[in-house]
């Protein structure tokens, strides 16, 4: 039998690669990670986790305004420091790449800081050149933001740098339409900076329920977030003062201070040497695997977003779950993919899982909506005209709850709870017999007519 430095060598230490590793050193095996930036990956170092703080702290501009209504006398206007925000939301990433660090270390997982890359079936590259076995290999590199081939891309940013501007920009476009893109702009316009979001298509945050959509299109634009539909990146030229030049598709250019592309996301899968193993790509260059996170390699498996199949964080922590469990643990486990939840946290932010409404009446032919448009409490008090909206898809025949979608204050947290509810099975009767928490948002849930 061959002997190998490691049992597992696994490529990249986001939350994916993390947690396959611990469990399998749990479970009792030889693990090595091999990650060349930050432990933690893109969740915790510069995506959902630094992004959702931006945001607790972009939702003060508005509760500020908002507190006179409920008896506060607060300075008009308030001074506020995105240094201060910025340095913030960076010291909590370092302390959490901490926490992520020492939880390998403790499971003595050997962490390799430097990029690997594949050489064969059970071996890798370090960048500097020293090569290691392992009996297998997990792949779990993420993946990139994807940046349009035009002229002048280079004066554009990602998510990555936006975490590190040095100022907030008076005027940002950002290129997309997706839930980072409408993230980023309530998140700017909170702090101040005129927001133009600038999308190829006709539609924003596709894949999400459509009157959900259509209602954050409506609030941002009452908010002052300006939209510009079918408008593809021409190129960008930087003028004299260091401003940027946009020019689009059937818009006329407009001069910004900053671009910022959140034009989705592209697999690390190049360079990376996975044909010199025989492992194939798709497409998009993620990862093909089957049910097991199994490559068409036998020894090399991947999971997370470097495959390509739902590129969120708790997805991939789930593939790490289960990659471990089934092969070191003795407890073969699959994900089941049916039924994920997902939040936009836009302002307000929007939630859903299941099959959205026009996806039910493709699936199942017969279905019952019903719905909730209304304006919460705090809303009516702080004289602030904007309505959430509540809605649940039934199949039409067995009554059975097949979608919840909302958008309003706080969905991601209910959002939670819903996703228990479909996923069980359950009926509208069942909803109906639950006496509902008053006074709340979440009742609308149980009184829907």
């Amino acid at each position: 039998m061959p002997q190998y430095d490691y049992d597992l060598f696994v490529l990249g230490a986001g939350s994916g690669g993390t947690r396959a590793s611990r469990v399998a050193a749990a479970h009792g095996a030889r693990v090595a990670v091999a990650e060349e930036y930050r432990v933690g990956g893109t969740c915790v170092i510069r995506g959902c986790v630094p992004k959702k703080l931006l945001v607790y702290g972009a939702h003060f501009a508005e509760d500020l305004r908002d507190a006179q209504h409920f008896g506060w006398d607060v300075p008009s206007p308030c001074s506020f420091s995105w240094r201060r925000l910025r340095d913030n939301v960076l010291r909590e990433v370092d302390r959490i790449n901490g926490a992520y660090t020492q939880t390998l270390e403790t499971h003595k997982v050997d962490i390799i800081p430097q990029r690997a890359a594949v050489t064969g079936p059970n071996s890798v590259r370090l960048a500097d050149g020293t090569e290691k076995t392992a009996e297998r290999i997990l792949v779990a590199v993420g993946a990139h933001p994807a940046i349009p081939e035009c002229p002048g891309h280079e004066y554009g940013i990602t998510s990555n740098e936006a975490f590190h501007l040095d100022e907030v920009p008076k005027r940002i476009l950002i290129a997309g339409a997706g839930y980072i893109a409408n993230e980023f702009a309530g998140i700017f316009h909170q702090f101040g900076a005129h927001v133009i979001l600038a999308n190829r298509s006709q539609d924003i945050l596709r894949g999400y329920d459509e009157q959900i959509r259509d209602r954050l299109l409506q609030i941002s634009t009452m908010k002052g977030i300006e939209f510009k539909f079918d408008a593809g990146f021409r190129g960008i030229e930087k003028l004299d003062d260091g401003c940027l030049k946009v020019s689009l598709a059937n818009h006329d250019p407009v001069v910004v201070d900053c671009v910022m592309f959140a034009t989705g996301r592209r697999p690390n899968t190049e360079g990376l040497g996975l044909d010199s193993a025989g492992v194939e790509l798709d497409e998009t260059g993620a990862v093909k695997v089957d049910g097991d996170n199994r490559s068409t390699c036998p020894s090399i498996y991947a999971i997370g977003d470097v495959t390509n199949r739902i590129q969120l964080t708790p997805v991939a922590i789930r593939e790490g779950q289960a990659f471990a469990d089934t092969v070191y643990g003795g407890k073969p486990t699959k994900v089941d993919y049916e039924c994920v939840p997902a939040a936009v946290f836009s302002h307000p932010p929007l939630a859903g899982v299941g099959l959205t409404e026009t996806q039910a009446r493709q699936k199942l032919g017969s279905v019952k909506v019903y719905s909730s448009d209304f304006r919460p409490m705090k809303n009516v008090l702080a004289g602030r005209n904007e309505r959430a909206l509540y809605k649940m898809v039934c199949d039409g025949d067995t009554d059975r709850v097949v979608g919840i979608h909302m958008i309003g204050p706080d969905v991601p947290e209910i959002i939670q709870a819903c996703a228990v509810a479909v996923k069980a099975g359950l009926t509208k009767a069942d909803f109906d017999a639950t006496v509902a928490l008053h006074p709340s948002m979440a009742e609308e849930l149980v009184l829907m007519r």
